[in-house]
């Protein structure tokens, strides 16, 4: 028995036994909206998403070209467009998850206005737009359904073959995958932590990003002014997370631990340090420091400390903060995040200055050397001049190799080596096809389990915005949304164009036929303008 059937037959025994007060009741309308609402909670849903990324991960291990990818959405319509489209386009949903980045929400959610990405946003803005995107993804779902539902209705009607469309509706994919949400830096202490990460649970979110910097001195990973917190300060948050994650039954929930070291080169706090080799005495050995020979060498208020036998002062900045000697950062990223993995963290994310396959992989190879089956959540940023930064990896390569570059400009004036001219060019061709294989080069050599892009469609929603406005406000007119916009939805056969039936029109009207039956007053129809589509 198919389950579409299984479901009718159960909703049919329980209306039978109501009696003649559920007579209007239709089984098989029942068991439709059943199906269409498959997850009724976001506990469901973050234990589903879980169990989605858990097998991932565990293929990923076993094949490293089954990385998984994410885009940055900041509305639950942008990441319903989203996985419509690469269900549309790829056939399926597999490996395929949605990123909710902090830094979009403080720029597009709060209730301030824009905001930089400082965790100054309403912290319950997050929660609630993880609860927004699921909302659009089910609605996918519910629309998709309602289509192979008419179709069904249309086989019985006109002798078709039924059979076939209740295999698609039993085979149905959904669109519910999982989100990886960005908490920031926990947006307090570890109880702040914890119950913001329960909202995020609830709502369903299966994998929670959290940061390793000081939470009210919080800066965008790819700006200066970043301050890192002690690991026993870290793994606290960790731990909150983990315990929220047990608490509503999520036992496989993913915990991704970042680190902003390599960035970061001031911390706010030293440790203290109970025993000689210990984590606080790790961190504090990596503190800048001046040996201390006698009571003149300290100033009025100055903090002396004994590191490796020897008495020293930690440099202190005007501001309290404490500075890291310079080149530590990589021995700093190492020790995080084998820390992280070994107190509970499932995934790494690692916060690097350049897309650089190389110099990420030197850093994850070290951390597999203790924790080998060690794996990357890796932000491929818009913060990155993709195009420069790849020309010059190219142009470097080639310079290493002796090649003849007089053809070419050198490496520092971005400008030529961002000019137009310099497309065709054999050196840009190379650097881009460096770019089109960027996630399954770092997927093979640098650990990279899932690659993201953080704010695209902030960056999408502008450009699309631009260029239409040039066109509609200046001589082209309404040509401009017709040719760049509407001809392009019909020829791409998306689901926008129809507009009526994607917001739900369709949809009410079966719901209000099951309701009224013929009295129903329904929006479609043939004067519906929806119909030139």
């Amino acid at each position: 028995m198919t389950t579409y059937q299984r479901e009718t037959d159960t909703l049919s025994t329980l209306c039978q036994s109501q009696g003649s007060a559920w007579h209007a009741i239709n089984p098989e309308y029942a068991s439709r909206m059943r199906l269409q609402n498959r997850f009724r909670t976001g506990i469901e849903i973050a234990q589903y998403t879980a169990d989605v990324m858990r097998e991932d991960m565990a293929a990923y291990d076993a094949d490293t070209s089954q990385y998984t990818q994410s885009l940055g959405c900041w509305h639950g319509f942008t990441a319903q467009q989203m996985m419509m489209a690469i269900k549309r386009h790829q056939k399926t949903t597999k490996r395929s998850y949605v990123y909710l980045s902090g830094w979009m929400v403080a720029a597009l959610r709060s209730a301030f206005g824009p905001l930089p990405d400082q965790s100054m946003h309403e912290k319950t803005s997050v929660p609630a737009l993880i609860e927004e995107i699921y909302t659009f993804l089910k609605q996918a779902d519910a629309r998709e359904l309602d289509h192979l539902f008419n179709d069904l209705d249309d086989a019985k009607a006109n002798g078709g073959d039924v059979q076939a469309v209740i295999d698609k509706i039993d085979n149905f994919e959904t669109h519910v995958v999982p989100i990886i949400a960005d908490i920031d830096a926990g947006f307090g202490n570890e109880e702040a932590t914890y119950l913001l990460a329960k909202k995020m649970i609830e709502a369903g979110a299966c994998a929670i990003q959290i940061e390793n910097q000081v939470s009210d001195a919080k800066q965008c990973g790819h700006q200066a002014g970043k301050v890192t917190v002690p690991h026993e300060d870290f793994l606290a948050k960790i731990n909150a997370v983990r315990y929220a994650f047990l608490e509503l039954g999520i036992d496989n929930g993913i915990i991704v631990a970042r680190t902003d070291s390599l960035g970061a080169s001031l911390t706010q706090k030293v440790p203290v340090s109970k025993r000689p080799g210990d984590l606080a005495s790790q961190y504090n050995a990596f503190l800048e420091t001046t040996p201390i020979n006698g009571i003149d060498d300290l100033n009025e208020g100055d903090t002396a400390m004994k590191i490796n036998g020897q008495l020293c002062k930690p440099t202190r900045l005007d501001n309290g903060l404490f500075q890291f000697r310079e080149g530590t950062e990589k021995d700093r990223v190492v020790l995080d995040c084998i820390t992280s993995l070994q107190s509970g963290a499932d995934l790494l994310w690692i916060e690097t200055e350049k897309p650089h396959v190389k110099q990420i992989a030197e850093l994850v190879n070290r951390v597999k050397e203790q924790v080998p089956n060690a794996k990357l959540v890796y932000n491929n940023s818009p913060s990155f001049n993709w195009t420069l930064k790849f020309r010059e990896q190219v142009y470097q390569q080639w310079a290493d190799e002796g090649r003849d570059l007089s053809a070419y400009p050198s490496i520092g004036d971005n400008k030529a080596l961002m000019a137009p001219e310099m497309d065709a060019t054999e050196l840009a061709q190379a650097a881009d096809l460096l770019v089109q294989n960027f996630q399954r080069d770092g997927a093979r050599e640098a650990g990279i389990f899932h690659h993201l892009i953080t704010l695209p469609t902030y960056h999408t929603a502008a450009l699309s915005t631009d260029i239409l406005s040039e066109g509609y406000f200046g001589d082209m007119g309404m040509l401009a949304y017709v040719r760049d916009v509407q001809r392009q939805e019909i020829r791409r056969e998306q689901a926008s164009v129809k507009h009526q039936d994607l917001a739900g029109s369709n949809m009410g009207d079966t719901h209000k036929e099951y309701f009224s039956g013929d009295n129903a007053l329904k929006a479609g129809g043939e004067d519906n303008t929806m119909n030139q589509f």
